[in-house]
Parts: structure tokens; sequence; C-alpha cells
């Protein structure tokens, strides 16, 4: 059975004195590029399917059709690349083809440049068999090189001896600075590097160490507080994740804003000071029936009152008789009894003082 990332991380700790970080030992060597594979984890991926030298020939000399590729290939909402090809198979009226098409157009701007200059950073890879690595860092300039020079040719590598313990976190240093990876992709990197680290803490207590500090974890993602802060709260809800995968190009701070004020309206209307599970699932809905909005404004919840119930004085023991044995919800038709906030102790009040009076009429 292969060892869970907890185990390897408490074996490692118990025989380096490194950093799990800085502790992956690695070389620049010349790979085929053929014999390395992109990882679909990886917040740069996109759904490719790469292509033989002679395909990607044949089809430029039209000896092969597109049909003919995809039938190759057996290529379904996937992109077909290869050397000068790049074929977009998603749905045309997907959001996923759409964002795939900004990565395209990345991919074609950077293979130019490859072209006529030497790649200044290269790619990171790994072992995974004896023959064959996998993308660390990089998918957007391996993805340029394969359309740019193909597959049968040599590229320089960063090549790590083993598998990184912490994929995740290095992958999200080097691509959260940069301002052309999708805000999704972003969150989503956070979000993997973030239990990664939050594994290695438990690691760390299982064997005597310290836990890893807020402080800390965001030292090891190459990022400040505050802009921890920032991907922490954005990460929170679900509904979030889903708009900015949806298409959403808000800025990261102006939707932090909006979840701190849905989140703290909702605490003032309900007299919580910590958030239980249900009350995320119910701001999360919030959150997501507010950002599917064309315009991105709060709802201010209604405040909740939880002072004592007053209610009017009984004149008569007849009034109180009614009020005991008639169906007041059914009896009386001049209250909106579905519109009342059951735990709003101040509407209570005033429907049973409508009732009161009803009674006495």
């Amino acid at each position: 059975m292969e060892p869970t990332l907890i185990n390897q991380m408490i074996a490692t700790l118990n025989t380096s004195n490194e950093s799990l970080l800085n502790a992956d030992q690695h070389t620049y060597t010349a790979l085929f590029i053929s014999c390395v594979n992109p990882d679909v984890t990886n917040a740069r991926f996109f759904p490719a399917t790469i292509i033989e030298d002679h395909h990607a020939e044949q089809f430029a000399q039209h000896k092969l059709s597109r049909q003919q590729l995809i039938n190759i290939y057996q290529a379904e909402q996937t992109i077909l690349i290869g050397k000068s090809c790049m074929i977009n198979l998603l749905d045309s009226q997907s959001i996923e083809r759409k964002k795939a098409q900004k990565s395209i157009d990345s991919i074609l701007e950077l293979s130019e440049n490859i072209k006529v200059s030497e790649l200044i950073q290269a790619p990171t890879v790994y072992p995974i068999s004896e023959s064959r690595y996998q993308i660390l860092t990089g998918h957007r300039r391996f993805f340029a090189m394969i359309y740019a020079f193909g597959v049968n040719v040599a590229a320089q590598f960063k090549v790590y001896e083993q598998p990184p313990l912490l994929k995740k976190t290095k992958q999200f240093q080097e691509n959260s600075s940069r301002e052309d990876l999708p805000q999704y992709g972003k969150l989503a990197a956070f979000l993997s590097a973030k239990d990664e680290i939050e594994t290695l803490s438990l690691a760390n207590k299982q064997i005597g160490l310290k836990a890893i500090t807020v402080s800390e974890m965001a030292s090891m993602l190459g990022i400040s507080m505050g802009a921890y802060d920032n991907y922490n709260v954005l990460t929170r809800y679900p509904s979030v994740l889903q708009a900015y995968e949806n298409g959403m190009a808000h800025p990261f701070i102006k939707i932090k804003k909006q979840v701190l004020s849905i989140e703290q309206e909702y605490k003032t209307a309900h007299n919580k000071k910590v958030l239980n599970a249900t009350d995320k699932k119910t701001i999360n809905l919030m959150i997501k029936d507010i950002l599917s909005g064309v315009n991105i404004t709060t709802k201010t919840p209604q405040a909740v009152h939880h002072g004592n119930f007053g209610f009017d004085h009984i004149i008569t023991g007849q009034t109180v008789k009614k009020l005991l044995t008639i169906n007041v919800l059914n009896e009386i038709k001049n209250i909106n009894w579905k519109s009342i906030n059951w735990d709003d102790n101040h509407q209570v009040t005033e429907a049973v003082k409508k009732v009161i009076t009803h009674l006495q009429k």
C-alpha cells in the first residue's frame, strides 16, 4: 500500500533537519518533451491532448483533416495541441471553452517568444517512472514548447530527484503573483496548498514539534499576511469559488469586503458571535444569490429582536377562553402569518396584540 502523505511527511521529518519546502534536490537536465506529462490537478492545466509531430505535420499539410485527428486521438471536449497545431474542441457555448481560449492565446504568444529567444525559466518536473516525468510548475511554458518545437525534441527542465512532498505549495508559490493566471485558478491552488501545509502541521504535532502558525503558513506560501487573509476569506464559501469559476472577474478585495459585510450583518441579525456549520451554509446561499445578480449589493437582513414579550392587558375571561380554544391561525385572516419570523419576539408580540384586539371586539 502506498504510504499516505502524512506518513511520508513524518518519515521525512524524522530523518532530515531541513525544511520540507527546501529539502528537495534537483538538477537542470535536457529531456525529450515526449517524456513529460502535464499535471491534470494543476491550476495551470487545461484539458489538453498532445498529438505526435508527424500527425501535426500531416494536419498542417492538409493530409489529415480535423475529424481524422479527432478520431485518431478519440478526442472529445479537449484541446488538441502539437507542433504549430492547436484545436479547441470544447463546446462552443461553454464557459470552459472561453476560459481555455484565454490560455490558448497566452500560450501562442509565449511560443512566438521562445522561438526567437531562450526560455528564461525552465519548467520543473519530477519522475513518475523510470523514463517519464510530470510537470510540477510551468504548464504554460511546457505547452508553448510543444507548439513551437513539437514533442520529439529535447528541452531544458528543472528536474527533482524524487516527487516533492509539498507539490501544491510549490505550484502556488509560482503562480500566486502572476496576473495572467485566472482568479479561480489562484483560489483553487491556494486551497490545495493550504490543505497540504495543514497536513504538514499535523505531522509536526505527531512527532512532538509545534504546529505551523498562520504567519508561518503565509511565509511558506510566499505571500503577505494581507494576501493570505484575502485568500482565506474568499475560499471560505464554495459559492465564491463557483462564481469565479463561472467567469466572475471582480477584484479579490471587492468580493472579500462583500463576504465580510454579509457575515457581519448575519451575526448582528441573529445575535451570533461565532458561526456554526448551519450558519455558514445559510451565508453561502446568501452570497450565491448576491453574486449571481447583475449588481453586487448586499441585502441587509432584518434585525431580529430578542427582548421580552409585551402583550396588551386582556379585559375578559372570554377572551382568554377564545385564545386557548380556537385555531387562531385559521380564525384570524387579517394577519399574514407566513411573513412572521417566530424567532423575532417583537414581530410575535405585535401579532399577538392584533389577535387580542380581534378577540375582544
